[in-house]
């Protein structure tokens, strides 16, 4: 990174500027989506305001209405078009503004674009992504949240769940550059999910040029003695060999527990690792509870600090 040039970056930005990036250099790249033209650049709407409409300012000035296509409230229309697009050799960025909304256009992910390049014998390549939002608001006092039970869920694990979909749920600004970029050039479908929350402040360091990280690969953030935290999505080896050093396992997932992503690992742990196992596995998620609209309640839903220091401290018997 010492040789390219480095700014810091929101969450939101850095995947704009990941966007931008791989259509300039890549003309079947498009972007569908309900307001992802959101007037930027256009004479005769004034430039959008707010987060969504962020998603994709400024990029309908650049590469115009055949590439970044407003779409109407039809989810189950706009995804099935871009497992249409994929098919025939353009690049879908599919966005879809909560993942609450797969419920509409469920069929065009599991049982088209999943399952398109394995029933076609290999013949047909499905390079799309669906781009979407996840989660409730942890601390509401601070920006707020209130988007309820229909808009505040994190189901990544109902998506991880198919074969032949690959999601990535990235967690920094730095990530979420190189692992949108790898998600594009991906002959695969990838399920690009989105806190959304992440991108109302926390900066980082990001290069202006193009890079990838490698989508399935862990980043330890921190390498410890004493306990192993996880957070979904996994690489099962570093996972491993994680616990194999500090002997316990604690998961953090947003999602309900019943057949998440936090119980998954640590039923993989346990059938791997369990010898080196000295405290049972602890998983930190939400309530097996739909996510509530009062501030109030929804400031205790999502994991937290608190309840992860809890956990750890659970594991070492304090």
């Amino acid at each position: 990174m010492s040789s390219q040039n480095v700014r810091e970056l929101t969450h939101t930005l850095a995947i704009l500027e990941a966007i931008r990036l791989e259509m300039r250099s890549d003309p079947s790249v498009i972007l569908l989506g309900e307001d992802v033209a959101g007037g930027a650049g256009r004479d005769d709407k004034p430039e959008p305001e707010g987060w969504f409409a962020a998603r994709g300012r400024g990029l309908i000035a650049e590469f115009g209405p055949d590439r970044i296509i407003d779409t109407p409230i039809a989810e189950m229309g706009f995804v099935g078009a871009a497992v249409g697009a994929a098919m025939t050799g353009l690049r879908p960025i599919a966005d879809l503004s909560f993942i609450d909304l797969i419920g509409v256009c469920y069929d065009q992910i599991i049982n088209q674009a999943a399952k398109m390049h394995y029933m076609m014998g290999g013949q047909v390549d499905m390079p799309m992504v669906l781009r979407t939002t996840y989660g409730a608001r942890p601390n509401v006092t601070t920006h707020g949240g209130g988007a309820a039970a229909q808009h505040s869920q994190t189901m990544y694990s109902v998506l991880a769940h198919i074969p032949g979909l690959k999601v990535v749920v990235p967690s920094t600004p730095y990530n979420a550059k190189g692992l949108l970029i790898s998600a594009i050039r991906d002959n695969g479908p990838v399920v690009f999910l989105e806190n959304r929350f992440f991108g109302m402040g926390a900066v980082e360091h990001v290069p202006e040029e193009a890079y990838t990280v490698e989508i399935g690969k862990a980043k330890i953030v921190r390498r410890g003695r004493h306990v192993t935290i996880a957070l979904a999505p996994l690489d099962e080896d570093t996972i491993v060999e994680s616990v194999s050093r500090t002997g316990r396992l604690v998961v953090v997932d947003e999602d309900t527990p019943t057949c998440s992503m936090a119980r998954d690992i640590a039923a993989r742990v346990a059938d791997k690792a369990f010898d080196y196992l000295q405290a049972p596995i602890k998983t930190v998620t939400a309530p097996e509870a739909p996510v509530p609209f009062s501030a109030a309640l929804e400031r205790f839903y999502a994991p937290n600090a608190d309840a992860i220091i809890a956990a750890v401290r659970a594991q070492e018997g304090e």
